[in-house]
């Protein structure tokens, strides 16, 4: 995430309330049951927000399925070609409005300077 720079390190303002996160794990398994890998997400505590105080509107860049839906009926009408495009760090370079100030992830905190938040 650091070399992707998602968040930059900074002294969290006065006032701020700072949104926690946590690590989620997961493990990819075969049809034997054998793991074939071990995947990590960081993911903000955002239901710790309160709308109105933290928070004004919120929004999420996914196409609905009912608008993929239409397209594939579209596209299949007259005859054209679907490529499929994955981005997989779609929402680390998405662009935020507003300054989102975190909690240090467990197992990142930046030694020398833990009283330090993440902007995002």
């Amino acid at each position: 995430m650091g070399s992707n720079q998602v968040w930059t390190l900074v002294d969290p303002p006065k006032g701020v309330r700072l949104v926690g996160c946590k690590w989620v794990y997961k493990r990819k398994l075969e049809a034997d049951g054998e793991v074939t890998a071990f995947k990590a997400r960081l993911v903000a505590k955002g239901y710790t927000q309160r709308p109105g105080v933290d928070f004004e509107e919120t929004y999420l860049p996914v196409a609905m399925a009912k608008s993929i839906r239409i397209l594939l009926a579209i596209a299949a009408w007259y005859d054209y070609e679907i490529w499929q495009m994955d981005v997989k760090t779609a929402f680390l370079n998405g662009f935020v409005e507003e300054e989102i100030f975190m909690d240090q992830p467990e197992g990142f905190t930046t030694v020398g300077e833990e009283q330090m938040s993440l902007t995002l």
